[in-house]
């Protein structure tokens, strides 16, 4: 029996998420791996230079993989008010959420192999009542009933040419970050990760290294004692656990290309800490990953840009890549999953 294919979320109508979906699909109609797009059809046609003559309207994921090379297969899930491109609005949130809500069911029944989403703008989101702070929050709420052997995310993860980074605290500001830290967060994080890399990627012995919050990793407690206080003992919790794995690294020199080749995730305590080096890295490439969920989501690593929307000019380079990932996880965890 052949696997579905994957489900790609319009994201929001009035950024990229239309022009670069169609661009991928372009890209990889030839090649694959297929997938169908959950959102509204006339925001593709309209992002099209065929306008609706590439797209081809399907009732069930099942039609899709015998259309992709001729067409895009659009679940068609319209919007009820217009679309201007690059000017988002909360009119919009009700579908843009329907359609997140509509892959991730059809992810969970296993009529695709798992969710590709599109940028979307958390401002327009809020003002319509979304209470998460983005989608891997929301993500994890969607699957939380479902069944999941290992330890649970959601955790964000990063990767970018031979980068991976993964996330404990993620949309969170700064100032708030030492109090959000704990060892249990830490160790969950990095057990998620290690799992994740072990079922999905098909690393037998993930290599972890831990990041330390502060300067030089805290200078032996003269700039800072997160290290000592939380970090170092999540550490030993995870080597007790018998997980591969250093740490704390000062945060400068993890990233250097002399280092990379040491591990095969860095475990990052906040948001830019992890970002940062991936899109110095590869801007353009970047995926965003979600670990510890029943399904498969990868995301591209950048967001709506508003200010090109309806130009013709965005790069569809890391949607391409998230497609292609999430296929090879798909892939990796029903290998995993026949073996077992």
């Amino acid at each position: 029996m052949r696997a579905g294919p994957l489900a790609l979320t319009l994201g929001d109508p009035a950024g990229i998420g239309p022009e670069i979906v169609v661009k991928a699909w372009h890209a990889l109609r030839r090649s694959g791996p297929p997938f169908l797009v959950v959102g509204d059809a006339q925001s593709l046609a309209s992002a099209s230079a065929g306008g609706g003559s590439i797209l081809r309207p399907i009732l069930a994921p099942s039609e899709a993989r015998a259309v992709f090379r001729d067409a895009l297969p659009v679940l068609d899930l319209p919007l009820r008010s217009p679309v201007v491109a690059g000017q988002p609005s909360a009119a919009s949130a009700a579908a843009i959420i329907q359609w997140i809500e509509t892959a991730v069911g059809l992810a969970l029944s296993g009529a695709v192999c798992g969710v590709v989403t599109a940028p979307i703008a958390k401002a327009p989101l809020y003002q319509a009542g979304f209470k998460f702070p983005g989608h891997t929050e929301f993500l994890g709420k969607l699957t939380a009933t479902k069944q999941f052997e290992g330890a649970r995310g959601p955790v964000m993860m990063l990767t970018a040419r031979d980068l991976r980074v993964a996330l404990v605290t993620i949309h969170e500001p700064l100032a708030k970050v030492p109090g959000l830290l704990s060892i249990e967060a830490i160790v969950n994080t990095s057990l998620v990760t290690a799992q994740s890399l072990q079922r999905d990627f098909g690393i037998a012995k993930p290599r972890l290294a831990v990041a330390g919050l502060n300067p030089h990793a805290g200078e032996g407690g003269g700039i800072g004692r997160e290290e000592i206080e939380i970090v170092a003992p999540a550490i030993q919790a995870l080597k007790d656990l018998g997980i591969d794995v250093t740490g704390p690294h000062p945060a400068d020199t993890l990233f250097a290309e002399a280092s990379r080749d040491r591990y095969d995730v860095a475990i990052c305590l906040y948001h830019d800490q992890g970002l940062i080096p991936i899109k110095m890295l590869d801007f353009w490439g970047g995926v965003n990953v979600t670990l510890g969920l029943p399904i498969v989501r990868t995301s591209p690593d950048h967001g709506t840009a508003f200010d090109i929307a309806g130009r013709g000019i965005a790069r569809a380079d890391s949607l391409v890549a998230a497609v292609r990932l999430a296929d090879r996880m798909a892939k990796g965890r029903a290998a995993g999953a026949r073996a077992g």
